[in-house]
This record gives C-alpha cells, sequence and structure tokens, in this order.
C-alpha cells in the first residue's frame, strides 16, 4: 500500500510543479504586471533580444496575438456537415503558434530536439530565429513588428508575393500588433525593464 501512495505523491508532485504554465497572465495590457507575474518570460525574451535582436515588445505583442500568452493553445477543430469532426484548421501550436513542419526545421537548424512549442523559452527563441530569417528572405527588419507579423502570417514567401495585401482584416491585426508592440515598449520602458 505505501508504494501505491508514494506512486500517487509523485503524480501529484508532477502535477503541481508543471501546471500553471499555460495560463495566461493576469493583465495582457500590461506589459510590466505580465513580467512581474512571469519573470521567466523576460529572462527568455531578454535571452532572445541578445541572441537575434529581436526587441521584447514586438516579441510580446506577436505572442499576444498568436496565443495570449496560453502555451498549449491549439487552433480551433474543423467540422463536415457541422458536427463531424475532421481535424484542426492547422498544426499550429504553443506560445508561437509554430506549425510542425517549421518548429522541425528549428530543432533541426537551432533549438535541438528537446525545444517544445509549450515552452515559453523555446518559443520566444523560435521566434528570433524565425524573425531574424524573415529579415535575410524579405528584408523586414526584426523591430518592425507590424511586417514582421505580416510574414510570420502569411510565410516568407507569402509575403514577398503580397499575399497580404488583399486581406483587410490581416491587414487590421497587423496595425494592432505594431500597436501593442509601441504599447508594451512604453510601459516596459516606464518600470524600468527596458
Amino acid at each position: 500500500m505505501s508504494r501505491f501512495f508514494r506512486a500517487i505523491f509523485v503524480l501529484l508532485l508532477v502535477a503541481a510543479c508543471s501546471g500553471g504554465g499555460n495560463r495566461a497572465p493576469q493583465n495582457l495590457d500590461d506589459a510590466c504586471a505580465i513580467v512581474k507575474e512571469y519573470p521567466r518570460y523576460l529572462r527568455a525574451m531578454k535571452r532572445t533580444e541578445s541572441k537575434w535582436g529581436v526587441p521584447v515588445p514586438v516579441q510580446m505583442a506577436i505572442i499576444y496575438q498568436e496565443s495570449r500568452f496560453v502555451g498549449n493553445v491549439r487552433t480551433p477543430m474543423r467540422y463536415a456537415l457541422g458536427v463531424i469532426p475532421v481535424g484542426r484548421q492547422s498544426s499550429a501550436y504553443g506560445y508561437a503558434q509554430a506549425l510542425d513542419g517549421t518548429w522541425k526545421e528549428y530543432q533541426k537548424e537551432e533549438g535541438g530536439r528537446f525545444a517544445r512549442r509549450t515552452s515559453f523559452a523555446s518559443a520566444s527563441d523560435f521566434m528570433g530565429w524565425y524573425m531574424t530569417q524573415t529579415q535575410k528572405e524579405t528584408g523586414v527588419p526584426v523591430s518592425d513588428a507590424r511586417n514582421q507579423y505580416l510574414a510570420y502570417h502569411e510565410g516568407r514567401g507569402g509575403y514577398n508575393r503580397g499575399t497580404y495585401k488583399g486581406k483587410t482584416w490581416l491587414l487590421k491585426i497587423a496595425d494592432a500588433v505594431q500597436a501593442r508592440a509601441d504599447m508594451y515598449d512604453r510601459q516596459l520602458r516606464a518600470c524600468h525593464k527596458r
């Protein structure tokens, strides 16, 4: 019987240690509150900024748009005839909403096989890697949240072809991403985290 209770204790301990990482910060409109609630986010984003040059506010704005800082978020299910599940809209998953193929490419080139989309540090590094590649292929600076988001959403090839130009809904979202990056930048400067 004691072996059973030890097993239960270990399972509860593992669950307690791993819990909470997929919960969104309480105040998504306040960068200072986000990094105060989750200091590991700021540490990870600063490492990415040092390594790849992608400013913390740009990372934050795109992560906000992609996942609202929830680490295990997936795209919605698709349904045939309105009731029969036929799979997800895409393979996007995690903080950065990275697609399976792109994530595997990142793991092979940079992150290693233990990088996980549900790890904030891995997702932040992935974004730095991806946005640096975007800058090389499209000329969009890593500090340009609006156009980096458009290239992130459409893919680099789609961005270069201008596939976003006829999507007014996407252009509005990209403008909102830029506005949020600007807001996060002001907030982080005000609380001396920038």
